[in-house]
């Protein structure tokens, strides 16, 4: 064949590819090549042509033979490109790296360049590689969104948020900018700007049903929870909504007691955490499932790792003082706040150095200003990457670095990926493991984690001997409230669950029907700031032969201790399974109201027996659904033994381990204090048991 047949059949092929088909374009071109086997142009467009038809290997193959054939800055990008997608970042890397030795003002080289390093966890170096890009060519609106992607990544949300603006003002209809730019304003707490973004993201592109999941999630932020729904189910009128964002919308229902397809929808959550899927957040699935190893399992497919761009953490002894580190976005008006500002009070300042770092917002209530005091140092770290505030953490010598927020909203794992500190600790905030190998330790309780249950929980367990729960005292309002004005008859038996909405299950709810239809005289008092869910539970009594009016709903007082004082109007606190009440069963115990719980398998399903135990009071502790039920109906029925029971706890109240904070300091002082010599002697962390 002569070479006139080969130009015929390569353009030919050009011809094909440039109009689209592919198979055609393919089969010309290997024409081509099976008379000039070693051609540079038909080995390149050989590649360029599978890397348009997604055969990314066929591609890489083409390009690395074309390569061989002739260097050229513009086949080691395309190659780079390929590899790419085939997840082979290393070795795109060094394509990208020899398109710009080549020509070193490749602008999307260096872009190429970024989003490898950016994939391959090297942050810093892949932002330096964005802003070349940017340099080289400031009005290509990609460079400035890849750069507003990693500037996600690493925390530094006012300059992502700059970054997707510049992307937007170059290209105003840059649907993922628009929409990923609402994710940011929803990290900065910018609200409604989220909303606005995200609407202008789906006016854009009206049939992509990420925005209208990314629009719910905003919504539900706000507590616009039967948007967020509406929003969820216009994205599933256009495709099935992925298995990750399954769970939100199930846990948005769950917020307004909306349990049509509860069983199916929870069935399909276990098959797919069963199967490896990835969740969206480990944390709703606490209130669903009662399974040790299904929540592990679910931890461990949010894909947190340890990073290791700071360099391992020399081996030091301690100075004067043991430096406690305490990490929360949550330093305000919050239950875990409520829960432990005292412990800071009361560390031993002859040992202890006690540092907050704070990565949420200043709301600037009293809770802020007690607990900012409360600390020998407080560094409001909200602005920074979480490489960073590990930086800032090794740097102020902490030796013990305590993560109170696990895998709740507005968390900062990656902190802690970075190794902060020698010893980095998970405690109360997130009721369960953090399925992560950087996290050494797991504050609990002999009732909490059980030996047996050890093989589900990624960090080592730390028995305190009372306890896993500190407390601070409430402050409790001198207001005397009615049952009138409270909604309550006068002569009823009072149940009352104060727990968020997402913790009732139909099974739940079950019981408590069947125990109002065995008490005559009883209403359940209930939450009431969400009215989708007040007529939802409602209907749900209707449904199950109860009558409606039976359910009594409580506003939300604006004064923490006004509710703590109207407390006193109920006779008995009906927990929940698979998640307890945390805070609000202390709450309860503290206003003198008797906590009954079911205790589960779980973490979460654990807590209401630890804090009885602890306030001796095991008898309201039941194992079984009957056994619940029938307790339930007979302190209803025999009043003696309630009255009994009640004197019991207002004497226990001050008495034993659960609300003495000092007591509860000095046991995890001794706590931190034996991780500390395990530490120093060398050896790992285990688990380990305080007297």
């Amino acid at each position: 064949m002569t070479s006139s047949q080969y130009l015929s059949y390569l353009h030919a092929g050009l011809a094909a590819y440039r109009a689209g088909a592919l198979e055609r374009a393919q089969a010309m071109v290997q024409s081509a090549l099976q008379i000039q086997p070693a051609s540079f142009d038909a080995l390149n467009l050989m590649g360029l042509i599978a890397y348009q038809a997604g055969q990314f290997d066929n591609a890489a193959e083409a390009f690395r033979r074309a390569l061989l054939v002739s260097a050229n800055a513009e086949v080691y990008y395309n190659q780079g490109n390929a590899l790419s997608n085939l997840g082979r970042n290393e070795e795109a890397l060094l394509s990208y790296d020899n398109a710009v030795a080549l020509k070193p003002d490749h602008a999307f080289a260096h872009l190429g360049r970024g989003n490898a390093l950016s994939a391959m966890g090297s942050q810093e170096q892949a932002l330096a590689s964005y802003d070349r890009s940017i340099a080289l060519a400031p009005g290509f609106a990609m460079g400035h969104y890849n750069r507003a992607r990693l500037l996600y990544e690493m925390n530094r949300l006012p300059e992502s948020l700059a970054s997707y603006d510049k992307a937007i003002a170059l290209e105003p209809n840059y649907f993922e900018a628009l929409d990923n730019r609402g994710t940011v304003l929803r990290a900065l707490l910018q609200h409604q700007a989220a909303l606005a973004s995200h609407r202008r993201a789906i006016a854009v592109a009206p049939g992509k049903a990420a925005a209208y999941c990314n629009l719910a999630m905003a919504l539900h932020d706000l507590g616009q929870y039967e948007a967020a729904i509406g929003n969820y189910e216009k994205a599933m009128a256009i495709e099935p909504l992925p298995d990750i964002v399954q769970e939100m919308y199930l846990h948005t229902r769950m917020k307004i007691c909306d349990w049509a397809g509860f069983d199916d929808e929870v069935a399909r959550l276990e098959r797919n955490i069963k199967s490896g899927k990835k969740v969206s957040s480990a944390f709703p699935l606490l209130a669903l499932v009662d399974s040790l190893p299904l929540q592990r399992k679910a931890a461990e497919s949010l894909g947190h790792r340890a990073n290791g761009a700071l360099g391992a953490l020399p081996r030091r002894l301690p100075g004067d003082k043991i430096r406690l580190g305490y990490f929360s976005a949550d330093y305000r008006n919050h239950p875990i706040t409520t829960l432990i500002t005292e412990l800071f009070e009361c560390h031993d300042r002859q040992r202890f150095e006690v540092i907050g770092f704070s990565f949420g917002p200043d709301a600037q209530d009293r809770m802020r200003q007690r607990v900012t005091a409360a600390f020998d140092q407080f560094h409001d770290v909200r602005a920074q990457s979480e490489r960073d505030i590990a930086a800032l953490a090794r740097s102020l010598g902490i030796d013990i670095a305590i993560d109170l927020m696990g895998l709740t909203h507005q968390a900062r794992l990656g902190i802690f990926g970075y190794r902060a500190a020698p010893i980095q600790v998970n405690y109360l905030g997130y009721p369960g493991t953090l399925g992560v190998d950087f996290i050494d330790y797991l504050i609990a309780d002999k009732t909490l984690i059980p030996e047996s249950s050890r093989p589900h929980y990624a960090e080592k367990i730390v028995y305190l001997p009372d306890s896993y729960q500190v407390n601070t005292k409430r402050e409790m309002s001198d207001k005397v409230f009615t049952r009138e004005e409270c909604s309550l008859p006068r002569d009823a038996f009072v149940y009352c669950c104060f727990n968020n909405n997402y913790k009732i299950t139909p099974a739940t709810f079950d019981q408590w029907m069947r125990i109002l239809m065995r008490v005559e005289a009883g209403v359940l008092w209930l939450r009431g700031e969400n009215p989708t869910a007040v007529t939802n539970l409602r209907r749900e009594a209707d449904r199950r032969g109860v009558d409606p009016a039976r359910l009594v709903f409580a506003p939300r007082l604006a004064l923490p201790e006004e509710h703590l004082a109207r407390h006193r109007l109920a006779d008995l606190f009906l927990d929940t399974l698979p998640y307890n009440a945390h805070t609000t069963a202390s709450d309860a115990l503290w206003a003198g109201l008797p906590v009954l719980t079911l205790i589960g398998e779980s973490y979460a399903s654990r807590v209401g027996a630890s804090v009885l135990r602890a306030i001796d009071l095991p008898e309201l502790v039941t194992s079984t659904r009957d056994e619940y039920e029938s307790a339930a109906v007979s302190l209803a029925t025999k009043r003696d033994q309630l009255a009994s029971i009640r004197r019991r706890l207002e004497a226990n109240r001050l008495s034993t381990p659960l609300f003495d904070t000092k007591r509860f300091t000095r046991h995890l002082e001794q706590a931190y204090l034996a991780m500390l010599d395990r530490y120093q002697a060398g050896l790992p962390p285990d688990h380990i048991e305080i007297a």
